[in-house]
């Protein structure tokens, strides 16, 4: 396919191998775009064995080259708004243009833990990371895509977090509602030029994003984390056993990187301000 031909994407949150991000640009190259993939840290821990040798950034930016596209990296931390604007600079340098950005970047932080014992740097934490970083990189983008705006396309990655909260996640959840609003909020803002603006509510994933809570919860069992991985994992609230998912298995980086690969495409210009469940029917 090349149904994304002369266009450049920027994807954050790309650097992990079992990342969406990483999913979602390998996805965009093989659709035809030059991709930028940045992350905070070049080539992220993961505690999957078989991981070690995982070259981080570098080898995503080989994936898409591979594939005959562009593809540059840059490191940036996105709670840090003269790093992203230094960042969006950067990809317009690189690459001339942005014409689809994919925000992937999120923490959820510790948990479960209720509100009342919820200490204000963890709060403030997740509340900068997933939404001030997703407000300053969109803002500085949507700045590049205005003056030549049609065809242009914002995708976030949010939870189904942000639409069904549970007890224990409090920051997690309150960040993503956030980032509902500021995604329907910038969609209003930009439907006037043209621009399409969405996001995708994940469920139980597959991924990296699960590492810490993974580790958490081998400490609680006693186990080592190799030990613990091979046994039915906790839900967010703690309660172990397996998701409850209808399809019957926890989403992949290809499931959300086919969602976006419809809709930053030209069949889904018609839709602008909705968020997409992707939870294999547990929503």
């Amino acid at each position: 396919m090349s149904e994304l031909s002369g266009k450049v994407a920027l994807v954050t949150g790309a650097a992990a191998k079992r990342s969406m991000g990483r999913g979602i640009a390998v996805q965009l190259a093989k659709d035809g775009a030059d991709v930028v993939v940045v992350d905070k840290f070049a080539n992220p821990a993961s505690i999957w064995p078989g991981d070690q040798d995982w070259g981080g950034l570098d080898a995503v930016v080989d994936e898409i080259r591979a594939l005959g596209r562009k593809g540059v990296a840059l490191t940036t931390d996105v709670s840090d708004s003269a790093d992203v604007d230094a960042m969006v600079a950067w990809a317009i340098e690189e690459c001339g243009k942005i014409d689809i950005l994919v925000h992937c970047v999120g923490v959820r932080g510790p948990m479960p833990i209720p509100v009342v014992d919820l200490d204000e740097a963890t709060w403030r934490m997740l509340i900068d990371i997933n939404l001030t970083g997703a407000f300053l990189v969109c803002k500085a983008v949507a700045k590049t895509m205005i003056p030549d705006p049609e065809g242009k396309k914002i995708v976030l990655i949010s939870s189904l977090a942000g639409v069904g909260p549970y007890p224990g996640g409090a920051g997690y959840c309150a960040s993503k509602h956030g980032l509902l609003g500021l995604m329907k909020t910038l969609a209003r803002e930009l439907a006037p030029y043209k621009i399409n603006v969405n996001a995708i509510n994940p469920g139980g994933f597959d991924t990296n994003f699960r590492d810490e809570s993974m580790i958490k919860q081998a400490e609680e069992r006693g186990m080592t984390v190799e030990e613990s991985l091979k046994t039915p994992t906790a839900g967010p609230t703690g309660q172990a056993g397996p998701p409850p998912i209808p399809l019957g298995r926890l989403g992949t980086p290809q499931d959300i990187a086919d969602l976006v690969s419809f809709l930053v495409s030209d069949r889904a210009k018609y839709i602008t301000g909705e968020d997409i469940n992707l939870s294999g029917g547990a929503s």
